[in-house]
């Protein structure tokens, strides 16, 4: 990964603000760092699930939740985002 990438970027904020922005913004947040993730990485499972969070509803709230922990736990997006 590229050290001026704009998933890097997301990952250098500082923790609290990280986890206040998934609070209100997890789904959203989730959705686009996966597809950005996809293009900086080139795996296409990232791709398929970060399409089907901003697409899905049920989808969205589960990452969201998945996220938001990971975030609060180890400070950064971990799951299906390779």
């Amino acid at each position: 990964m590229a050290n001026n990438s704009i998933t890097a970027a997301y990952e250098s904020l500082p923790k609290l603000l990280k986890v206040i922005l998934q609070i209100f913004l997890g789904g959203l947040i989730g959705g686009i760092y996966r597809i950005v993730r996809f293009f900086e990485t080139k795996n296409l499972v990232t791709l398929v699930v970060g399409i089907l969070v901003l697409v899905t509803g049920i989808g969205n709230l589960i990452v969201w939740i998945v996220d938001l922990i990971t975030e609060i736990f180890s400070n950064k997006i971990t799951v299906l985002a390779a």
